[in-house]
């Protein structure tokens, strides 16, 4: 994670309440639970974006596929099947 830094938030209490059960049943401080949740959050965020970033390479992919698909005879010479016998 990196280096730490201290912040002071306003939290509703039944937040702190179960940032404080979460941090007794994990053996970990409640700085600890509130960085980890961050943590997760940051994750999923990263993950949701990674995966709009991959829809949209599909869909470029696609675009540049139809558009190409009536010229590949232009740049890919006939395939030429090897004669039998030989």
């Amino acid at each position: 994670m990196g280096r730490t830094a201290k912040l002071t938030v306003s939290v509703p209490e039944e937040l702190i309440s179960f940032a404080d059960e979460i941090a007794r049943e994990k053996k970990i401080s409640r700085s600890k639970v509130i960085a980890l949740f961050l943590q997760e959050l940051a994750e999923k965020r990263r993950d949701e974006e990674m995966a709009e970033g991959y829809l949209a390479m599909a869909k470029e992919n696609k675009i540049f596929a139809d558009l190409s698909a009536g010229i590949e005879h232009e740049v890919i010479p006939e395939w030429k099947q090897p004669k039998h016998g030989h």
